[in-house]
């Protein structure tokens, strides 16, 4: 019965077979599209004026359409109607007979390194319906003959930084089919011209990061992104009520936006992204200003804001609702309203630099999605609460310039994916516990200026990702353990302003990559100043509904401060033999032996060893150290004579309090006869000949005042003329 089949079956397998034999004919046709002549010689015409170092358009020959990168042509007449040739690394001008494409509907030319001037006979690609030339280097002004791209629905001339002038009178209505127009990170200035706030059919506009000045105005079209950040935009908040139930991202963020925020903003139903930030926002929130679970993020940092936080910002629910809520450096005042910690979808919450006082709510370890916490520099009381530990997912801890108090807690080792953890400047105590050992992840730890004591545990060796690491300022006392030296990626250590003694560990040096190769970066040439002031810039980025990016930038440099503590003996000359550390500290100490050379500190900046009781010779020459801006030997039991010559005069003051130390200058003669010599350099090296005759003058008038001496005295004559007879 299976291997039965009807007659009439067989009789149509030839008709079909012959039905197959047609499709694959065609769609071998439809593969293969003669590339129409003249379009040919016009792609190579362009071809020829730019570079390609990565040979991305090396299947340019031949006829095939469908062989040659980027392109797509008609199927019947072989003219090309889309150009797309994103990040192909291509350069150069663009040639003039690229324009005669007259079909072309596609030109995606963005992220490449496109130079000159816009073509102005672009104009003449009447069929074009995305012109996207966003990510090159293209100067001057927007050519006017753009206006007759009748049919354009996109035009994308984002991150050309030498593209300006006034944004053209006629951006607005040239084209009755423009969705898209995306003019950000340009050279822009003038006002926005009215046109786009009565264009239609626009619902994506980009003007940011540019120079645009005047009163921003409401839109009369249903638009869906609106970003004018980065300009000098003043005025008030306008409602967008034309885009109540359209628009989705909302960036005014870094203009000179003035007076509060309407309560109509939060009309807006698909509104997901609001960033107002950096701005002179003032007056307090009012209450009814609260948005919907489609908001993701809010930024309204950087402002005057007052009055107290918000009781409810935002609704929520189990799956949706704000990601990112940023609050920072306002006026806020008053306490943390228990509200907050109901936002159950929050990763990053950010409340520093206001007035804020009371404790941190213990429930904020319901937010279980936090991945950062920042309420730095406000007036919070209280301890840290243990609760906390309930946002396992918590990627950076900001707590400090407060004024908190307790113990750092044993479980807050359950915190095992922490990265940054910052309580300086509070009035904690007690020890490091031990159970920290579990935060292997972290990368950024700053505990000074607390009240912490007890000797340095072997927590902290567990952290093998640590790059800045500060217990400065605090009361931890006993000796320095072995290990300070051992993290691979340090960058910056600090355990000035404590009681440690002892010595100074030797040994370990060559495993700081930070510390013994440096890196590529140049540090600004200003005044080193402000040392220890070191802010960690954190941010993130909320990527879709569920993810956030986080990322953090840290400002320091290449150093060592072991300062004001009870360190003696000799400095190791490990320590001077780190090629990439810029600054070292080791004033208010009670080290002594002599100053290692300084040779191989090619990276040096700032280097401070006084009040010690270094004796001996200064090092050797150090004009070479180019980087130097800081030096401090005073106070020291320093000794021997500096020749101007050394380098040493562009830093007075830098050997005060070193009596046996002369340092030679323009008004400054040392007598080198009478002093040390420099180290390295022997008796006769320093001395010469002068120095000899000195010695054979001094030899004679002690002999000639002997023999004196000798006559002189009558016991002594009587004697020698005995003995003579």
């Amino acid at each position: 019965m299976s291997n039965f089949v009807h007659p009439c079956l067989l009789q149509l397998l030839p008709l079909l077979f012959f039905v197959l034999v047609l499709l694959f004919c065609a769609s071998c046709q439809s593969a293969s599209v003669d590339l129409n002549p003249e379009d040919k010689a016009s792609l190579l015409l362009f071809r020829s004026w730019i570079q390609d170092p990565v040979h991305g358009l090396s299947t340019w020959f031949g006829s095939n359409c469908t062989d040659w990168t980027g392109l797509a042509c008609q199927n019947h007449t072989g003219q090309v109607i889309s150009i797309n040739l994103r990040n192909v690394n291509l350069s150069g001008y663009i040639h003039p007979n690229l324009c005669n494409l007259l079909f072309l509907e596609t030109l995606v030319l963005s992220e490449n390194g496109f130079t000159g001037q816009i073509p102005l006979c672009f104009g003449r690609l009447q069929n074009l319906k995305t012109l996207d030339l966003s990510h090159n280097r293209f100067g001057g002004v927007v050519p006017d003959s753009l206006v007759t791209l009748r049919q354009l629905k996109e035009l994308s001339l984002n991150g050309n930084h030498d593209l300006g002038g006034v944004v053209p009178w006629w951006v607005g209505n040239f084209s009755s089919n423009l969705e898209i127009l995306d003019l950000g990170f340009n050279s822009f200035h003038g006002t926005i011209p009215e046109s786009l706030f009565y264009c239609k059919s626009l619902k994506y506009l980009d003007l940011g990061n540019n120079y645009l000045s005047g009163d921003l105005h409401d839109f009369f079209q249903p638009l869906v992104f609106l970003n004018l950040s980065s300009n000098s935009l003043s005025g008030t908040l306008p409602c967008f009520s034309a885009s109540i139930r359209s628009l989705g991202v909302l960036n005014l963020a870094r203009n000179s936006i003035v007076g509060g925020i309407p309560t109509c903003i939060a009309s807006l139903e698909e509104l997901t992204h609001l960033n107002l930030s950096f701005n002179h926002l003032n007056y307090a929130i009012s209450p009814r200003l609260v948005f919907s679970e489609k908001l993701l993020a809010l930024d309204l940092s950087f402002n005057d804001l007052s009055g107290p936080l918000p009781t409810k910002i935002a609704e929520t629910t189990e799956k949706s609702g704000l990601v990112l809520l940023d609050l920072s450096h306002n006026c806020f005042s008053g306490g943390i309203p228990l509200k907050i910690t109901e936002l159950k979808s929050l990763q990053a919450l950010f409340l520093s630099h206001n007035l804020l006082t009371g404790e941190i709510p213990a429930r904020i370890g319901n937010l279980t999605y936090l991945q950062v916490i920042d309420l730095s520099r406000n007036s919070l009381s209280g301890s840290i609460p243990l609760n906390i530990v309930g946002c396992f997912q918590l990627l950076a801890l900001v707590l400090n310039n407060n004024n908190l108090s307790g113990q750092i807690q044993p479980e807050l080792d359950a915190l095992d994916s922490l990265k940054v953890l910052d309580i300086s400047n509070n009035g904690i105590s007690g020890e490091i516990p031990l159970t920290l050992a579990g935060c292997k992840s972290l990368e950024i730890v700053d505990f000074s200026s607390n009240n912490l004591s007890g000797n340095l545990n072997d927590a902290i060796t567990k952290w093998s990702n640590l790059r800045y690491l500060s217990l400065a300022r605090n009361k931890f006392s006993g000796s320095l353990p072995s290990w300070l030296f051992t993290f691979e990626e340090i960058q910056m250590m600090d355990f000035s302003g404590n009681k440690f003694s002892g010595f100074v560990p030797d040994g370990n040096f060559n495993i700081s990559l930070e510390f013994n190769n440096g890196d590529v970066r140049r540090l600004p040439a200003e005044p080193f100043l402000a040392i220890r002031n070191i802010e960690i810039k954190i941010s993130v980025l909320v990527v879709d509904n569920s993810e956030l990016s986080f990322n953090y930038h840290l400002s320091s440099t290449a150093g060592i401060d072991l300062s004001d503590n009870l360190l003696r003996g000799e400095i190791p000359h490990g320590l001077f033999g780190l090629q990439g550390l810029e600054y070292l500290n080791l004033s208010y100490n009670f080290l002594d032996g002599q100053v290692p050379s300084l040779e191989k500190m090619e990276r040096l900046r700032a280097l401070d060893l006084s009040h010690n009781s270094l004796s001996g010779q200064i090092p050797g020459n150090i004009s070479r150290l180019k980087e130097l801006v800081l030096l401090n030997f005073s106070y020291n039991s320093l000794s021997g004579f500096v020749p101007q010559k050394e380098g040493y005069g562009r830093f007075p003051g830098a050997f005060a309090g070193n009596p046996d130390l002369c340092v030679e200058s323009p008004r400054v003669k040392c007598d080198s006869g009478s002093l040390p010599t420099v180290p390295g350099k022997s008796f006769e090296e320093t001395e010469g000949p002068i120095s000899v005759w000195i010695f054979c003058i001094s030899a004679f008038v002690s002999f000639y005042f002997c023999v004196v001496t000798l006559f002189c005295s009558t016991r002594a004559r009587s004697y020698l003329l005995q003995t003579k007879v």
